[in-house]
């Protein structure tokens, strides 16, 4: 008898996550798609728990980096060359998804032959209740809720390729993204080059069980998140001005009035001069109103107290951004062009 292939192959990338692994895997379980409908394929990074052990019974296949950990773009290539489904479905480890979540990603690529990859969005609900990782998880909700339909990037927490193009595209960038970084969204840039069409749908959820402390924040934003976007930046040029969750011109704006803000600061206090001190919180205050929107947003949905919190948060951001664009600039060595990936060869017995 025939296996049924099933129409889905879910690929979670999991690294000593053993705990966070066991709530993943029950909303998975949980999913009103019909289990015929999709596999699931986990693959261990090299963990030193039992994350190996957790998936045993309930993923269809539990790969292993035998060398790892190599990152989550690693893993991520690993399990889609096992997989058998049309459709990669990625997930996160620390993310739950809602039970109509795979039922959504299944609908949106049986009605649309041309769609090429989907994403979603985190919930409203984070799990961890303080207050970094409400900031974070929200204004992560926030971004991807404002801008839904067409979208020039991805994003590989909860997101869907189809196979066969992400395989002739390459996959993710395993070599120059060996840690959670910004692999997804450089895949997204290349899958529109390849004239692949992405679609955002903040309907597809998952709930975020990931607790934040602000060193992380801080360290992510900057090391993870600033340094190779600046990167990015440089090696693609205009190609990444069009789509609305990048960085537009008014980001920019905010990042050099931070910069000056605290030039200005420092400036005011060493020299005494109120002229700077002044020039400080025009720019700042300028920030702040151009932030105007998120902060009502976070004050509707978690108080006022919540909202004059996240201010600051969003200053230190922005500081983060144009520290890192600066280290970049100063520290690079020479141009880089896109990195053009060959196509992912299919494992040919669909395992590892």
């Amino acid at each position: 008898m025939t296996a049924v292939v099933p129409f889905l192959s879910v690929v979670v990338p999991a690294y000593r996550c053993a705990a966070y692994l066991r709530q993943t895997l029950r909303g998975l379980q949980a999913s009103d798609l019909p289990r015929a409908s999709w596999e699931l394929i986990l693959v261990d990074d090299g963990s030193p728990d039992d994350t190996a052990d957790v998936a045993r019974g309930v993923a269809d296949q539990v790969l292993r980096v035998a060398d790892g950990p190599r990152g989550p773009a690693h893993a991520r290539n690993m399990g889609a060359r096992a997989a058998r489904g049309t459709v990669l479905v990625f997930i996160d480890a620390d993310v739950v998804v809602a039970p109509s979540t795979l039922r959504g990603f299944a609908a949106h690529f049986t009605a649309d032959p041309t769609l090429g990859a989907a994403f979603g969005a985190y919930d409203d609900a984070p799990a961890a209740t303080d207050f970094i990782s409400q900031y974070r998880n929200l204004l992560h909700r926030y971004v991807h809720t404002l801008h839904p339909g067409d979208a020039d990037t991805f994003w590989a927490g909860c997101g869907a390729v189809r196979r066969d193009t992400f395989l002739a595209v390459g996959g993710f960038d395993a070599v120059r993204y060996p840690r959670p970084q910004i692999e997804d969204i450089e895949l997204g840039y290349r899958l529109r080059e390849a004239g692949a069409r992405i679609l955002l749908d903040p309907d597809l959820q998952g709930k975020h069980l990931k607790r934040w402390s602000f060193s992380n924040m801080v360290r992510t934003d900057l090391r993870e998140r600033a340094i190779p976007w600046m990167h990015l930046i440089l090696h693609r040029g205009g190609a990444m001005q069009r789509g609305p969750l990048n960085l537009r011109v008014r980001e920019k704006l905010y990042t050099v009035f931070t910069a000056v803000a605290v030039a200005a600061t420092l400036g005011a206090l060493v020299f005494a001069n109120n002229a700077l001190a002044y020039l400080s919180v025009f720019c700042v205050v300028a920030v702040l109103l151009g932030n105007a929107p998120l902060l009502s947003w976070f004050g509707s949905r978690r108080g006022f107290f919540f909202a004059v919190g996240v201010a600051p948060l969003r200053l230190l951001y922005y500081f983060e951004a144009g520290l890192g664009a600066a280290w970049v600039i100063l520290t690079r060595q020479q141009p880089v062009g896109p990195v053009r990936l060959p196509p992912l060869t299919a494992n040919a017995q669909g395992a590892s």
